[in-house]
């Protein structure tokens, strides 16, 4: 199993963010097994042509989002992230019930809002 990473400079998403989402989808996937190694910052950036920051940028944001963990001069790994993601998730998702609840809105415009904000992340 290896990191397939295209990286499209033409693309209106940033090369940080397609790296971002490229390597979570692997990860959830499962075609980045939990305890893979990936490759250092300058590594990968070399590889792709971009810059260390943008490939720092991106691993930053993977590690916040649980699909990645750094240990120290050992490297970067895949975490075990499924679990942590959807537990995250359904977090999100009851602060957002709660919220809107409080808020007066009825059930369907709830549901209605949350469409709309996942169209627009989706890009649907």
């Amino acid at each position: 199993m290896t990191l397939k990473i295209a990286i499209d400079a033409d693309a209106d998403v940033a090369p940080y963010e397609q790296l971002r989402t490229q390597v979570s989808e692997q990860a959830r996937s499962g075609a980045l097994p939990v305890g893979y190694k990936l490759p250092t910052v300058r590594g990968l950036a070399e590889d792709l042509g971009l810059a260390p920051n943008t490939v720092a940028k991106a691993y930053r944001a993977l590690e916040t989002d649980g699909v990645i963990e750094t240990r120290g001069r050992n490297g970067t790994f895949i975490a075990a992230a499924g679990d942590a993601a959807e537990r995250r998730t359904a977090a999100a998702a009851a602060a957002y019930a709660e919220q809107a609840h409080r808020l007066g809105l009825t059930r369907a415009a709830a549901q209605s809002a949350v469409e709309d904000a996942l169209r627009a992340a989706y890009g649907q």
